[in-house]
């Protein structure tokens, strides 16, 4: 049950992407909801998916605090 719950906030991440703000407010919920295992599997995939992404890479100060 764990992996769709991740699949799925990668997938909702992804559709968000144009958006920073609502990339961001997407972020605070799948941290709220991802168990810490899932959130270090999300921290790898969010460096990648960002690297193409400068406008997305100040989302990801929610997730080192």
């Amino acid at each position: 049950m764990t992996k769709v719950m991740l699949d799925y906030t990668k997938s909702i991440l992804e559709r968000v992407s144009f958006d920073p703000a609502l990339f961001y407010k997407e972020l605070q919920k799948a941290i709220k909801t991802l168990l810490p295992h899932e959130m270090v599997q999300l921290k790898e995939w969010l460096y990648r998916f960002t690297n193409e992404k400068p406008e997305l890479k100040p989302c990801l100060l929610v997730i080192n605090s």
